[in-house]
């Protein structure tokens, strides 16, 4: 099935449109005061009622919404136009404003052995328009329910899926939240596992928006990093050193910084070998954060066996995890951690996965 993005059907349906006529229509979509295409005032009647029989309002579809026993945290399950389903998470930020986390693919082929959307494997890239509705999804949310807080401010792609593999779409995605919504830059974060090449061809494009990058590292330890992430390489370490530094040339580690993400797993990655060599790797590469992240457990899905759900890791001791936080930063490292959300709805980090069959 070949998917269009809106403009594409917009282009067909209007091929001697104007180009501000789509403008138009892009910027009704972010605005509260429509909730269709027939809403859409400056545009003629002949054209909203095209665009209303030929056009989806949103590119997804709300198949479940979840909401977590703190009330801070609401997780859906979105079905696109071929069926395919992905989810998404509405988090309650420090600013008491609301934080979207946002899938890029349907599975994810990275098949890290800690998460659970890597179990799926991977079926297809999103396109833009998919992923740009998920905040707009969120925003229309929260507009019906006007007793919660109205503002989305930040956008992170931490979802299902990995960003820099879809490149092109999530490069548009940024463009166009930073077009019609009030985030900057640093209030949009794109998780990546590290694939290095996409990550020199992000500093090349003078269109990649500045937005903040996290890499999960999850191990200093070349040997470690590959049994927990098959997309690894030995030399992955030295060549992300190399590209650090290259980044910091472009953006003033002054100014910037890097998060190196870090999921905490009981004797695979948090032993006094692993400390010292993160502290080792971080001081080497420059003005860097490590967030530490709570293992969460992987749930099963109704059609996984439990033998294919088996849980081989276990979240770091609380007495483990404080003593490597303390020596990261007693060696002068930045280090945070991060705080776990929506665990009991499945959808903190790591757990987000939809059944192979619906998907």
């Amino acid at each position: 099935m070949v998917l269009l993005t809106r403009e594409e059907q917009f282009r067909k349906l209007f091929p001697k449109a104007p180009a501000f006529r789509f403008r138009q229509m892009e910027e009704a979509l972010f605005s509260p005061v429509f909730k269709s295409f027939a809403d859409i005032s400056n545009m003629s009647l002949a054209m909203r009622e095209l665009l209303t029989k030929e056009i989806s309002w949103l590119a997804i579809k709300e198949v479940q919404v979840l909401e977590s026993a703190k009330r801070d945290t609401f997780k859906a399950v979105v079905e696109m136009v071929d069926q395919k389903r992905v989810e998404t998470v509405l988090m309650k930020n420090a600013r008491a404003q609301w934080t979207v986390c946002v899938s890029s693919q349907v599975g994810c082929a990275m098949a890290c052995t800690f998460c659970a959307t890597g179990k799926m494997g991977f079926t297809r890239n999103l396109i833009a328009d998919e992923i740009v509705d998920q905040v707009r999804f969120w925003n229309i949310f929260l507009r019906e329910r006007p007793k919660l807080a109205q503002r989305i401010s930040n956008v992170v792609f931490m979802g299902m899926g990995e960003p820099l593999a879809n490149y092109e779409n999530v490069k548009e995605t940024l463009s166009v939240l930073l077009a019609h919504t009030d985030m900057g830059m640093t209030r949009i974060t794109v998780s990546t596992v590290g694939l290095i090449p996409m990550l020199r061809k992000l500093l090349a494009d003078p269109k990649w928006p500045a937005v903040r990058l996290a890499v999960s590292l999850h191990s200093a330890d070349a040997v470690t990093r590959q049994v927990m992430m098959p997309s690894s390489f030995p030399a992955f370490l030295n060549d992300l050193a190399v590209w650090t530094q290259e980044y910091f040339e472009k953006f003033d580690s002054r100014r910037r910084h890097l998060t190196f993400e870090y999921v905490m797993l009981s004797k695979i990655n948090d032993t006094e070998m692993h400390a010292q060599a993160l502290i080792t790797f971080a001081r080497k590469v420059g003005n860097v954060r490590i967030n530490l992240i709570p293992y969460n457990f992987i749930p099963q899905t109704s059609k996984r066996s439990a033998e294919q759900a088996k849980n081989v890791y276990r979240g770091s001791l609380p007495g483990d995890f404080a003593h490597f936080e303390k020596t990261l930063e007693e060696a002068g490292v930045t280090v945070t951690r991060r705080r776990t959300m929506g665990d009991d709805i499945a959808a903190a980090c790591g757990q987000l996965i939809v059944d192979k069959s619906e998907s």
